[in-house]
């Protein structure tokens, strides 16, 4: 036996241990420190908003790679991100949470002695060590919120003292601690919000049990106590807290010693403070102690980072001497920095871990809590059920399938009785089924026909059985329930259906949707999945100004504590990070704005857009990062940190919460202003995308535009014709809709109006419904390229050919074409007998790329179509095409529900095309350059949009007796709905004014006021009056009174007289004499002058507009529109032609002094800015005065100094009156000869002779065999001007060319 004798070394200790092969060393180590184990509790993630820096993953991550047993997250006043820490955890615990499960399983088998094993005890004791060993590794959520508790009660809300409270940490112990914990913190929002969310003592009380409570930071109640004197209230305190929640209430100490020199250095004095007395109140009261580090960030790098955010929280710049500051203390210190700096008080250690092994492992999920809807009592009550049916009728349907065949093993249909929430439940869920059933059987012979085919019957037997057995009846009795009200209550539109829900037939019969999914080969379970538990999702569509009433009525219906919007968070993104850091730290707008110019849409690389990948990718970004000047390199250092952080919150745009119960019994609720009312609503603490899982039934909400203009449009069409039209019931096949979709005539129309579908549908010449839905399937990046193969298959330039001759079944609508994903699910079935449930996974699969799945099917779906006959071969190309394509098959359910919204619109366009436009333009009336293009595209057609007239014109754009559109009075600027509707309502009830002093006479000049008065006469509403123009209004009298306050003082004295006439006992009408007064005539103001104040009242030039002198040049000469130089990507390296009216001038001197001009150019598409520099800006600012019509040659060419950015360059400038003569030099007119006749001869010799110039004249004929000739009309020389153009515009056989 070898002895070894090491020496000692400092402070050693002597011990024996046994190595190897029966060596004995007698080893002297170095004596360590024993680490206590320690938990943090008191934790801010981003969700803090604005003051934690810290996100989730992160935070896990580090608790979990130092070895800590878990971490509560506590942010201020709110639970937002309790929902994403637990997701994470489950996810970080998915392997150990498998092995427990595998080992509990292993477990029972070996106890019920249904494993075969030598040794059974010895397996079962080995398995019940590694379950041990298992649990002890998963890492545990500790859910919490650091809580301000009022001074007072929470209802006080009254001066500053009120304004904050106590902060107080507050974790769930278990179950019922989370949902006690979930009451206190939504209270605080809803009744005790005072500049911040408020509990008090009273509800701390109420709501403790299953809580542990921890005395907080130095701005917790009794630390502050402490720290101001106020020991006996600071002891009163404490004995309070001890005695509501007595071993689950801690003494909280926090040490914070600032190490650099920007930072809190006054909070460790007030922190030593206070602990001393903790330490001291702990063995008095007998209060277990704990310390934390009141965390922000995650590493101590990011203390920086945080530091900024600070400032944007607070709004003060980074050099600030006042601001506020944090000692930079705050990052999530490991276990041994924690042991390091509380090791005197090691049980302030230990009681954290202790505090981690007393919270339960529970989950926050839950099955679907499905709303109550109320059954009509004469139809069947739950009580009336349950004697009527037992447990085993119950048993028997619900597992079994529609025609009653038994189709799950025992405990497989015991476990779905489980999860449907046993028998209890199910009395409620079969119930609703019934009354489900009986509804839809009703609808079904309504849509139908009193006796229904035997495709159609067993079609919703199946689709109400799947809604019965997964659960869900409640959810279509409720949907159907606000949709009837929405249609027969509150008259607002409702969509025909939106998303997979129109695969419906139920919901088809219940009025849901208003698409039959089995005429148009829609399927069910493209929405509900019967192999797959998956909430239904119906999305409803409803007009824009109904939405809002439709949602009151839930609310009224379900009470307002089972309503709720849902919450959204707003991140910084790259450019807002990098701007935000910017804004702090001071640095230059002209460097922020250059690195956010530097951030393209998408990295050229294809990777996913943050901050760190765009550096990779741009030069510019990574010299910044490694800049010498230090504000911009920090800017970029601390912006890729702070980058994604949540900086505020929103409120879904649609998404709705209807719980059975009150929301607060499951999750936690804050709440927000409405838009619409000012009023606070309720809101969820978790967003949309995790909401569900909590079992809260998510409905959409949605305000579809379209809807608004339909009803608008058949509004109008009943005031101007007297027809009431039912759009829900117009005919399908109308020719004149078709003509329109054939000509490509769809701007103003739903889906179908971008240039590029124009030119497709042209080339389609779309005859079918089924035509348009596959047009709206195909019109997307990647579909695209197949809507070539799809029109000349069509128009038969290409055969139609199928793989399989029984394809055709599914493939004859899209000419052979897979289109859409509910044909992949049919031929699946129909090829391979995939079952529904299958061609469904097959479908979700596809389309998310999700390899293994497909190569589980592939095999399946070949050996299925070989039973069937098909050829292997043939298949595999079929597997491969849908592979190929199913990733962008579009859902043809979504395709038909918008594509029938589009047709409706279509038809209106064709059919009353005055009435929908009319209705359009009022839908956007606050969009001037869409309003340009409808008036435009109105014009086309042979349809004037005229200005407002007082004795025409509605609150919004309407039809004339002649139908044309009038400009609605409500449009004008400065004219109020409530002046307008006075006007409209006194012209209701006494007929049109006669002149402007019966219309002062006569409207309440109360309502409608001096300012409205001259507004509308800017606008021109009132020039239908004789005797007085828009000018006149204005013109001063001798005491420099304008025409429109002398106008009114009169109106007011003849009302007032007339009024105290009718009320004397020899009064009337005849005894009001007040003299009119004296209408000045003013001079005219110039064309210019009187469009510009027209324009500035309606925000279009509407009787006529300054450049329409130039028109044709503007049209066919220059070739680019001021609209097209907001993206100069498609006019790189290209001469540009451009012209237009100068509307507005900036100058300026540079800071090298060199003077500069920026002028703004705008012609009939919209508007754009020139910079002229230096020498450059003094050659050309004469051409640059308002009002001057300018003619610009120039290049889209690359900047000097940045050679990856374009800018326009402008070269030459002439007035557009001296080229208007010149620059046009010849008119080719195209024709068929046969168009050349007496007719065209005669009317087109007429106006060459009215518009005689210097322009020559050419034909370019073609005869019915192909043969052309050019001929040039000689001795005839012509001024091409607005009339000429829009005569051959109206040819629709003829075209031409200029120059």
């Amino acid at each position: 036996m070898s002895v070894f004798f090491v020496k000692r070394i400092g402070k050693l200790e002597r011990f024996l241990q046994v190595f190897g092969n029966g060596c004995i060393f007698i080893g002297i180590f170095r004596k360590q420190k024993y680490m206590q184990d320690f938990v943090h509790l008191h934790v801010h993630t981003q969700y803090s908003i604005l003051d934690g820096q810290a996100s989730i993953p992160r935070l896990v991550d580090k608790a979990i790679a130092d070895g800590m047993k878990g971490i509560a997250v506590t942010d201020h006043g709110d639970m937002f991100g309790i929902k994403e820490f637990f997701n994470y955890v489950n996810k970080k615990n998915g392997k150990t949470n498998g092995e427990i499960k595998d080992l509990k399983k292993r477990i029972a088998g070996l106890e019920k002695g249904k494993i075969e094993c030598e040794n059974p005890e010895e397996e079962l004791a080995k398995a019940k060590e590694e379950l041990a060993k298992a649990k002890a590794k998963l890492f545990k959520p500790i859910i919490g919120c650091e809580m301000y508790v009022a001074r007072r009660r929470l209802y006080n809300k009254e001066g500053k003292p009120d304004q904050s409270g106590y902060h107080l940490v507050v974790l769930a112990k278990n179950e019922k601690g989370y949902h006690n914990l979930i009451k206190l913190v939504s209270k605080a929002w809803t009744e005790g919000y005072y500049m911040r969310p408020r509990t008090d003592r009273v509800e701390l009380e109420k709501y403790h049990e299953g809580l542990i409570v921890c005395t907080a930071c130095v701005a917790g109640e009794v630390p502050r106590k402490i720290i101001q004197g106020k020991l006996d209230e600071a002891e009163e305190a404490i004995q309070w807290y001890k005695r509501v929640f007595g071993d689950d209430f801690y003494l909280e100490l926090q040490r914070h010693k600032a190490t650099v020199a920007r930072a809190n250095h006054e909070a460790y004095d007030l922190q030593q403070i206070a602990n001393a007395k903790l330490i001291e109140y702990s063995r008095k009261y007998g209060v277990k102690l704990v310390c934390t580090n009141d965390v922000h960030f995650v590493d101590e790098e990011n203390a920086e980072a945080h530091d900024r955010l600070i400032c944007l929280s607070t709004g003060k710049d980074l050099d600030d001497p006042k601001r506020m500051l944090y000692s930079k203390q705050e990052w999530m210190k490991t276990k041994a920095e924690m042991n390091e700096l509380f090791a005197d008080v090691p049980e302030a250690l230990a009681n954290t871990a202790d505090i981690c092994d007393q919270v339960e492992f529970y989950s926050i999920d839950h099955a679907p809590i499905m709303p109550n809807f109320e059954i009509p009592e004469d139809f069947g009550t739950e009580e009336g059920y349950r004697q009527k049916y037992t447990e085993q009728d119950l048993f028997n349907e619900f597992t079994r399938d529609e025609n009653g065949n038994v189709v799950l093993s025992e405990d497989d249909a015991h476990a779905k009785i489980e999860k449907l929430g046993g028998y209890d439940k199910l009395y409620r869920i079969k119930l609703e089924a019934d009354y489900l059933k009986k509804l839809a059987l009703e609808g079904a012979r309504k849509r139908y026909g009193e006796v229904l085919d035997e495709e159609t019957s067993e079609r919703i037997k199946f689709e109400l059985h799947i809604m019965k057995t997964m659960g869900f009846p409640g959810y279509f009795l409720i949907v159907q329930d606000f949709i009837r009200a929405a249609r027969e209550e509150l008259d607002v539109s409702v969509g025909p259906g939106r998303g997979s829900a129109a695969g419906s037939a139920v919901a088809y019969c219940l009025g849901i949707t208003q698409i039959d999914p089995i005429a148009y080969d829609l399927l069910f379970e493209r929405f509900l999945n019967p192999d797959r538990i998956s909430l239904p999702d119906i999305d409803v569509d409803f007009d824009d100004d109904g939405r809002g009433r439709v949602l009151n009525w839930v609310t009224d219906k379900y009470g307002k504590e089972k309503v709720a919007h849902i919450i959204t968070y707003g991140t910084m993104a790259t450019k807002l990070a990098i701007k935000d850091v910017a804004r702090v730290q001071k640095l230059p707008l002209s460097d922020s704005d250059r690195l956010c110019k530097a951030i393209p849409d998408r990295l050229p690389s294809g990777k996913k857009m943050n901050l760190t990948n765009a550096i990779a990718d741009v030069p510019e970004l990574q010299e910044a990062e490694v800049s010498p000047n230090e504000i911009l390199r920090d800017t970029i250092r601390y912006a890729k940190m702070l980058e994604g952080n949540v900086r505020n919150t929103g409120v879904h745009a649609c998404g709705t919460i209807i719980c059975r119960d009150d929301i607060t019994d499951w999750v936690p609720v804050s709440t927000a202003d409405d838009k619409e009312t000012g009023e606070k609503m309720l809101v969820t603490q978790y967003e949309g995308s995790v909401i569900e899982d909590t079992g809260l039934i998510k409905m959409d909400f949605l305000g579809l535009k379209t809807l608004s203009i339909i009803k608008e449009a058949v509004e109008n069409i009943r005031h101007s014709k007297g027809i009431v039209l039912n759009i829900d019931e117009v005919d399908i096949k109308d020719e004149l809709t078709y003509a329109l979709y054939c000509e490509g005539r769809t701007i103003g129309t739903f889906q179908f109006e971008s240039p590029g579908m124009q030119k497709y549908l042209r080339e389609l010449e779309p005859s079918t419904f089924e035509d348009l839905i596959a047009m709206n399937a195909l019109y997307r990046p990647g579909p695209m390229d197949y809507i070539p193969d799809f029109i000349d298959r069509k128009q038969g330039r290409k055969p139609i050919e199928y793989d399989i001759p029984i394809m055709e079944k599914y493939l004859k609508d899209t000419y052979g074409i897979t289109v859409y994903q509910e044909q992949v699910m049919l031929l699946s079935r129909l090829l391979a007998d995939f079952t529904r449930g299958e061609s469904d996974g097959l479908r979700k699969a596809m389309g998310k790329k999700l390899r293994d799945k497909l190569d589980q099917m592939r095999p399946k779906f070949i050996s299925g179509g070989q039973k069937n006959g098909h050829d292997p071969k043939v298949l595999e190309k079929i597997w491969a095409d849908w592979e190929k394509f199913a990733s962008y098959a579009f859902n043809k359910s979504h395709a038909t529900c918008y594509s029938w919204v589009a047709y409706q619109t279509a038809y209106l366009k064709a059919n009353y095309p005055a009435e929908y436009m009319a209705a359009t333009m009022s839908r956007n009336i606050s969009n001037i350059t869409e309003i340009t293009k409808l008036m435009d595209e109105s014009k086309a057609t042979g349809i004037s949009t005229l200005g407002p007239d007082i004795n025409e014109s509605l609150l919004k754009f309407s039809v004339n007796r002649k139908g044309d559109i009038r400009f609605g009075l409500g449009a004008i600027k400065g004219v109020g709905e409530s002046a307008v509707l006075s006007i409209l309502e006194e012209r209701r009830k006494n007929g049109e004014y006669k002149n402007i002093f019966d219309f002062v006479q006569r409207v309440n000049l109360s309502s409608c006021n001096r300012k409205n008065i001259e507004n509308l006469a800017l606008a021109g509403a009132f020039d239908s009056f004789s005797g007085i123009k828009r000018e006149d209004f204005f013109m001063p009298n001798a005491k420099g009174e304008t025409f429109t306050e002398v106008l009114v003082r009169y109106g007011n004295k003849y009302q007032l007289d007339k009024a105290e006439a009718a009320n004397s006992l020899f009064g009337g009408d005849n005894m009001v004499e007040v003299a009119t007064p004296e209408i000045i005539s003013a001079p005219e103001w110039g064309d210019l002058d009187r469009l510009n104040k027209e324009r500035e009242l309606v925000g279009i030039y509407l009787s006529a507009h300054p450049l329409d002198e130039y028109q044709v040049i503007l049209e066919n000469v220059c070739n680019v529109r001021m609209e097209e130089l907001t993206n100069l990507t498609p006019l790189q390296n290209r001469d540009l032609v451009l012209g237009g009216i100068v509307t507005g001038v900036r100058e300026g001197y540079t800071k090298t002094g060199k003077p500069y001009g920026i002028a703004k150019v705008e012609d009939y598409s919209g508007s754009a800015e020139f910079a002229f520099f230096g020498n450059d800006w003094i050659e050309k600012k004469n051409f640059f005065s308002p009002g001057m019509f300018l003619y610009m040659k120039g290049k889209c060419q690359p900047k000097q100094w940045r050679q990856d950015e374009y800018e326009v360059k402008i070269n030459t400038i002439e007035l557009l009156p001296d080229v208007k003569e010149k620059v046009i030099e010849k008119l080719t007119i195209f024709a068929p000869l046969s168009e050349i006749n007496d007719e065209f001869i005669e009317e087109f010799s007429t106006l060459a002779k009215a518009n005689p110039g210097n322009v020559t004249l050419n034909f370019h004929l073609r005869d019915e065999e192909g043969q052309q000739v050019s001929l040039t009309a000689k001795g005839v020389k012509i001024s091409v001007q607005k009339d000429i153009i829009a005569y051959l515009k109206s040819q629709t056989a003829l075209s031409y060319k200029i120059n």
